[in-house]
């Protein structure tokens, strides 16, 4: 079950790391798939910028939490995961569905279940406090 589990954090990981350097290279191309269009070079570096960053980071403490089995690393990208979740419903609820709505919640949704389950059954590498 660890393997199986870790395995999927890892594979979850790598798509984030793809979907980061993707924004990196080609931010025009990868926002368009989210719906997204800069307007000018502050909009472009934004996109750039933002959705490194956001896929990057979340990637990064998948995979090395999955490698070290270290399930505190896990709830970095669930915060990340879970925070954008709650704000496509929140504008669901505001602004309305548009067509597609479900997947991208669906995904960070399956995100969020994963990592949540990898955070319980994966070790806790607290870091020991010295006596002084």
């Amino acid at each position: 079950m660890r393997l199986v589990l870790t395995a999927l954090i890892f594979l979850a990981g790598m798509f984030d790391l793809f979907l980061a350097v993707s924004f990196l290279t080609g931010p025009q191309q990868a926002g368009a798939g989210f719906g997204l269009a800069p307007t000018g070079l502050a909009g472009l570096s934004s996109l750039r910028a933002d959705f490194t960053a956001f896929f990057g980071v979340a990637a990064f403490c998948m995979m090395w939490g999955a490698w070290r089995r270290n399930a505190d690393l896990l709830l970095v990208p669930t915060l990340l995961f879970g925070t954008a979740a709650a704000a496509r419903l929140v504008n669901v609820v505001v602004a309305g569905p548009y067509e597609g709505w479900p997947v991208p919640i669906a995904v960070e949704l399956f995100h969020v279940v994963l990592l949540l389950v990898g955070w319980r059954t994966l070790p806790h590498h607290r870091i020991q406090e010295i006596a002084a």
